[in-house]
């Protein structure tokens, strides 16, 4: 029976940095990690024009209940299929990637706490809180860097999407969660804290670092 830990954030507040950080202090091989990234829906019946111009921060762009089904077959033991999206093409690869069951599945992304189906199935839920100004810095990098996209083109998407959308579906969301780590990966005890209560949970005390 798999662990199952939800992770959700803001976009840029930090979250991927606390799934590093808690992987590294559970035992090697022990951990899945399903990003809500993969699950988007394929858009390949669209445009590019079009899809490149897709909300990516609304709670519809998501195939949630293809999630929850691979959740449900990793708890029950099973290996499953997961997608490969291309924020570039904005669609899914033929391929996908194998994951086997493991003691701990970390589900990660801004929207995962949005989902009542997907909140019932987690056993802790987390909420990684950062400034709108540090967020907005670190999605300027990433998407410049990992998206292709121009300063510009980051800015107008954050004005007329990204900042909009987190007010409506994704803060509203911390009140669902277990624990709140503010300032992100850079907050040491609140991670550690998230760890500790991994570790009594899966009674791997011994095994941790």
């Amino acid at each position: 029976m798999s662990f199952i830990i939800g992770i959700a954030g803001g976009t840029g507040s930090g979250k991927t940095t606390v799934v590093k950080k808690i992987i590294e202090l559970l035992p090697k091989d022990e951990v899945a990690i399903l990003p809500q990234d993969s699950y988007y829906r394929d858009n390949s019946d669209l445009p590019l024009e079009e899809r490149q111009e897709m909300n990516f921060d609304h709670p519809r762009s998501l195939e949630f209940s293809l999630l929850v089904e691979h959740i449900k077959q990793l708890k029950a033991g099973n290996s499953i299929q997961q997608p490969i999206y291309s924020y570039l093409t904005c669609t899914r690869s033929k391929e996908t990637i194998l994951v086997e069951p493991k003691k701990v599945v970390i589900v990660e992304g801004i929207l995962i706490l949005a989902n009542a189906q997907l909140r019932n199935i987690m056993d802790i839920k987390v909420f990684v809180d950062a400034d709108n100004d540090d967020r907005l810095m670190r999605v300027i990098m990433r998407d410049i860097v990992e998206r292709g996209r121009s300063v510009n083109k980051v800015l107008e998407r954050y004005e007329k999407t990204v900042k909009p959308m987190h007010l409506q579906f994704i803060e509203p969301t911390k009140r669902y969660a277990d624990i709140i780590i503010p300032q992100g990966g850079n907050n040491k005890v609140g991670i550690d804290i998230l760890a500790s209560i991994i570790e009594k949970k899966l009674n791997l005390g011994s095994k941790l670092k």
